[in-house]
């Protein structure tokens, strides 16, 4: 017997897939038809921006060091050196391994917060530890670690507000009606 849908998408796909198609949430894939099918892949596509962004953002996450002893050092300095608690791992665990499951709005808020605490001292500073650990890392010593550091913070920030963005424009028909309205006018 094939296995529930639910636990394979997110909460927020699981809910669209129930109220857009009528999906029941503990129904077997197996017993899906061909109209089922298909419908579940236009609401995936239309969550596929969220999934990308999610799934980006956890690459740039996995790029530094782990939060294990190992990487203690690295995670004292980054708290050190931004002034904010908000990226330590101990207050994003929950929020990455939800984004794990496909839900990374929570993960994309607190990184965005965090961001934001930073003056421009502190994002600098910042940048030069991320980017000391990156080229350790990546084995990258020709490069600048503020310039490393600088373009990983960029990327993770523009990151989190496409995770948000595409959240926002969830499906909304009337929406995409005022939306076709508007430019059709034009």
């Amino acid at each position: 017997m094939l296995p529930e849908v639910r636990p394979y998408v997110s909460t927020a796909l699981a809910d669209q897939l129930e109220h857009q198609l009528d999906l029941a949430p503990h129904l077997e894939a197996g017993q899906l038809d061909v109209e089922g099918i298909a419908g579940v892949a236009v609401v995936a596509a239309a969550h596929s921006d969220g999934y990308a962004a999610t799934g980006h953002l956890l690459g740039l996450l996995a790029a530094l060091p782990a939060p294990t002893a190992a990487g203690e050092h690295f995670w004292s300095d980054l708290w050190r050196s931004s002034g904010t608690a908000y990226l330590l791992p101990v207050n994003i665990k929950d929020l990455v391994l939800r984004s794990l499951a496909g839900e990374g709005t929570a993960l994309a808020r607190q990184i965005l917060s965090a961001v934001d605490e930073m003056t421009p001292p502190q994002r600098s500073a910042a940048g030069e530890v991320i980017g000391q650990a990156l080229v350790e890392s990546d084995h990258l010593p020709d490069l600048k670690t503020q310039v490393i550091g600088e373009l990983w913070l960029r990327d993770l920030e523009l990151t989190a507000w496409r995770v948000l963005h595409a959240d926002r424009r969830s499906d909304d028909p009337a929406g995409r009606k005022t939306f076709l309205d508007a430019w059709t006018s034009v």
